[in-house]
């Protein structure tokens, strides 16, 4: 996979793909607008949706009145989508075309949610810099709500390969940042019906 082109994989599927057939397609993201919901921000609370393509997490983020939200993806095509869909209101998100692991944030966040996104970086070296990348984009105190495909879920999608993850190896890698919330398990069930069964977890950043 040294050669895998990452972007032009992701390109090529939000170009050939309607919105509703993607396996991760979530008319209502229900897990991740819980775990906002919980947490009481306030309305002009920085929030980044990372992979988040053309999903429907900005909508409801803007119907409930947050300010500054922020979505990044590897596609631009993704990102398009997601902004024609949302027509005249799409200028009061924030729109980030970019490679995760090459991601230089001009501001610290709030939340960081990743729903499946994560998962997709096999390379430890990715995975470091991933890490590091939270770690220097999240404001101390606060909150990282990751998903990715838990040991009993798949081992590939859109066809390539993921990496599964269990609470305790999630816990793991962000333990000398992050203080951990909580983890659970959720089965989200594909377009084609198929079930692929997910860990969640929430952090809270530590001081520094």
């Amino acid at each position: 996979m040294s050669d895998f082109n990452r972007k032009k994989h992701w390109e090529n599927i939000y170009e050939t793909k309607p919105i509703d057939a993607v396996s991760w397609y979530q008319p209502i993201p229900e897990t991740s607008l819980e775990f906002i919901r919980n947490l009481n921000l306030k309305k002009d609370a920085a929030i980044i949706d990372i992979g988040g393509g053309d999903s429907f997490l900005v909508d409801y983020l803007l119907e409930m009145g947050f300010t500054n939200v922020s979505v990044l993806d590897i596609s631009e095509k993704a990102i398009h989508r997601a902004k024609e869909r949302l027509g005249n209101i799409a200028h009061k998100a924030k729109w980030i075309v970019s490679d995760i692991t090459q991601f230089v944030s001009t501001e610290r966040y709030d939340v960081w949610h990743d729903r499946a996104a994560f998962h997709f970086l096999t390379d430890e070296k990715d995975i470091s810099k991933y890490l590091e990348i939270t770690e220097k984009s999240i404001r101390p105190k606060g909150n990282l709500f990751i998903g990715t495909f838990s040991e009993n879920g798949p081992t590939k999608c859109s066809g390539i390969e993921i990496k599964q993850y269990s609470e305790e190896k999630i816990t793991r890698l962000f333990d000398s940042k992050f203080e951990k919330l909580n983890c659970f398990t959720v089965d989200h069930k594909t377009p084609s019906q198929s079930v692929q069964n997910f860990v969640f977890c929430s952090f809270r950043k530590l001081n520094g």
